[in-house]
C-alpha cells in the first residue's frame, strides 16, 4: 500500500542537525526536478525580499519564512516526519507509533511537496516554505514542474498494491495515476455526516486517524475494494462504489460526526 499525503503549510523549525543532502531522498529519478527547484528557490530568497514574499504568497508576518529558504543548503534537517505538522500529522501522531506500525509508516507514507516533489516521512529535510501552489519565475508554477518527472517516477513507486490518495487538490495536480495504476488506487472524502458537506478539521484530523488506523492495526488492503472493508472493520462509516470504467480511481466518503 501506498499513501499520499499533502504536507502542511507550517512546519516545525529545522534544528542543528546535519545540512540536507539531496542524494540522501528517496526517489532519485526526481533528483534533478528537485535540484532545480531548491536553486531557484534560494537564489530568490536571497535575493529582493519584498519579491520573494510576493512569488511565495507570504504575509508581512511570515517575512521570516523568506530567510528561512535562503539558508534552505545549511540549515539543520530532521526526518520529514517530524517536518510536517498541523490537524493531518497531529492526528496521525507518527511519533507514539509503536516500532512496528512505524515501519510501516516509513514504506508506505508519501508526503507530497512544491520543493521536493515528494519525501518518505523519513528522509531528512530542512523546514521550508513553498507550496505546490507557487509560480516561480524561472520554472513557472510548480505543478506543471513536476508533472513529467513524478510521471515517470510514481508508477514505479506505487508497486503493484493500493494507491491510497489523500492529497487536497494543488499536490493532486502534481501526479494523476493513469491506466490499471489509477484502477487501483482509492481519493477519500470525509464528509459531516449531519450536513454532508465537507468540513476542513473534519477532513484533515480524520484522514490522519484513518492512516494511523491502518498503521497501528497492520491492515493490508490489497485494492480498494478491500479499503472500504477494511475501514469499516476499523469502524468508519464508508460509502463507496466501484468506478463505472476501468483505469478509473475509486472515490470513497468517509461520514463522521465529530472528530475526537
Amino acid at each position: 500500500m501506498l499513501v499520499l499525503l499533502p504536507p502542511s503549510e507550517g512546519k516545525a523549525a529545522s534544528g542543528r542537525g546535519a545540512p540536507l543532502k539531496p542524494e540522501s531522498l528517496a526517489l532519485p529519478g526526481l533528483a534533478g526536478a528537485r535540484e532545480a527547484v531548491l536553486t531557484e528557490l534560494v537564489d530568490l530568497c536571497a535575493g529582493d525580499e519584498d519579491k520573494a514574499r510576493d512569488v511565495l504568497g507570504l504575509s508581512e508576518g511570515l517575512r521570516g519564512e523568506v530567510a528561512k529558504n535562503a539558508d534552505l543548503r545549511t540549515a539543520g534537517a530532521r526526518p520529514a516526519g517530524e517536518i510536517y505538522t498541523g490537524v493531518l500529522y497531529d492526528a496521525l501522531g507518527l511519533a507514539t507509533l509503536d516500532t512496528a506500525a512505524k515501519r510501516r509508516a516509513a514504506r508506505s507514507l508519501l508526503v507530497f511537496s512544491g520543493l521536493w516533489g515528494a519525501v518518505r516521512v523519513t528522509d531528512r529535510i530542512p523546514s521550508y516554505r513553498c507550496s505546490m501552489g507557487v509560480k516561480l519565475p524561472g520554472l513557472g508554477a510548480l505543478a506543471g514542474h513536476w508533472r513529467a518527472p513524478m510521471a515517470e517516477v510514481l508508477p514505479e513507486a506505487a508497486g503493484n498494491g493500493l494507491v491510497l490518495d489523500l492529497r487536497s487538490a494543488a499536490y493532486a495536480a502534481a501526479w494523476k495515476p493513469k491506466g490499471e495504476v489509477a484502477g487501483r488506487t482509492a481519493t477519500v472524502r470525509v464528509l459531516h455526516a449531519p450536513t454532508r458537506k465537507v468540513v476542513s478539521h473534519f477532513n484533515k484530523a480524520t484522514k490522519g486517524r484513518i492512516v494511523r488506523s491502518l498503521l497501528t492495526e497492520g491492515a493490508a488492503p490489497k485494492d480498494p475494494a478491500e479499503l472500504v472493508e477494511a475501514l469499516r472493520d476499523l469502524g468508519y462509516e464508508v460509502e463507496a462504489e466501484a468506478p463505472a470504467g476501468a483505469g478509473k480511481p475509486w472515490a470513497l466518503d468517509v461520514l463522521v460526526d465529530e472528530v475526537h
